[in-house]
């Protein structure tokens, strides 16, 4: 296969160039449980930075006893080695559902491909952070990179923050290396952060600074993007993080036309952090009859759960659902109208496929 923009398969859903949006087809993502570098989805805010990993440094600073300035040698030298298999998820994934409840201007219309999972391996942020000595008071980590996003009022480099109980959980990494082999520069390197079981937007890519705050990251990505809008309930509105219950049909793709007889279908499942998929259910005939198909297993504790499943399809249009249940007994709402906000985040209602079977 010839390659396409930053290495990626020439087949990749490509949402914009500058900065490079881009999700693979369900075809290529239905194909392995980890998604290999060609096939990893991307979304950036800004242009990819060209740092030079030998000029590199990531400061380490605010409330801590000891700021330190840490290359990717120090990284590798000083902290023991972790690695993990994750799922990481734009907030943004299937919003094309919602669009087509209702628009959602000035946003890309990402399909099911906006997460892929990867092993990645690094240091541990939790043993940086005791390293350099984080002060009780210090109750969120801030990321920063220098991409300078056009999109943040004013223009700014990225920048974001997790409260302190999750930054200094084992699981969070900084990774220098995804599926064996050096970060690729679309995907963070030389360094990025890597959190498992929250939104995508957190796992900072090109991560120059890491910073102990007695509050949260004023800066706009924490402040005004990634957040639902205010409610009667929330009036201040919710900052997104942990990733909710998801599900989504990856083959075949919406609109398909398919001759009658056996049809496979395949998806994913994702239950975000703490949980587990407790179950999956897919509909051939638009919610009438429902089966439980198998999942396989994770490849890891931050990974999402492949399905497949095979019907015996009619001639004529089919609407084929599925819906997933997690280990708290949390199911998926039904509608996307119930779900559908005007950033179009956390897109998690039953994923809907049309059909024509001839």
């Amino acid at each position: 296969m010839t390659m396409g923009m930053w290495d990626k398969r020439d087949d990749m859903v490509v949402h914009g160039r500058e900065p490079f949006n881009a999700e693979p087809p369900g075809t290529a993502l239905a194909r392995a449980a980890v998604t290999p570098a060609d096939t990893f989805y991307s979304r950036n805010h800004g242009p990819v930075p060209r740092l030079d990993p030998a000029d590199w440094r990531l400061t380490v600073d605010g409330l801590v006893a000891r700021p330190l300035l840490l290359t990717l040698d120090d990284l590798r030298s000083r902290f023991a080695a972790a690695e993990a298999t994750v799922t990481l998820q734009c907030a943004g994934n299937r919003r094309a559902d919602l669009t087509a409840v209702r628009a959602v201007p000035g946003e890309t219309p990402w399909g099911p491909g906006a997460l892929s999972t990867a092993r990645f391996r690094g240091a541990r942020l939790a043993d940086v952070l005791a390293h350099a000595g984080i002060a009780p008071e210090a109750a969120h980590v801030a990321f920063r990179a220098p991409d300078v996003s056009p999109s943040a009022d004013p223009p700014q480099p990225y920048e974001v923050s997790v409260p302190r109980d999750r930054a200094l959980t084992p699981d969070v990494l900084l990774a220098w290396s995804m599926n064996d082999a050096p970060l690729p520069p679309v995907h963070g390197a030389p360094l990025r952060v890597v959190v498992p079981g929250w939104i995508g937007a957190r796992s900072v890519k090109w991560l120059v600074r890491v910073t102990a705050r007695a509050a949260p990251s004023d800066g706009y990505f924490q402040a005004t993007a990634y957040r639902l809008p205010p409610t009667d309930d929330e009036p201040d509105g919710v900052t997104l993080g942990p990733v909710p219950l998801n599900c989504a049909v990856l083959t075949p793709s919406d609109g398909a036309v398919l001759p009658r007889g056996p049809v496979e279908v395949t998806g994913y499942a994702l239950a975000g952090e703490g949980r587990t998929v407790a179950r999956v259910e897919v509909s051939p005939d638009g919610g009438r009859a429902w089966s439980r198909v198998a999942l396989d297993e994770p490849a890891g504790p931050g990974a999402w759960q492949r399905w497949r499943t095979t019907f015996d399809l009619p001639a004529g249009d089919v609407l084929v659902l599925a819906r997933a249940w997690d280990s708290t007994g949390a199911g998926m709402p039904e509608s996307p109208a119930s779900v559908w906000n005007p950033k179009g985040y956390v897109t998690n209602s039953w994923p809907r496929v049309r059909l024509h079977v001839r």
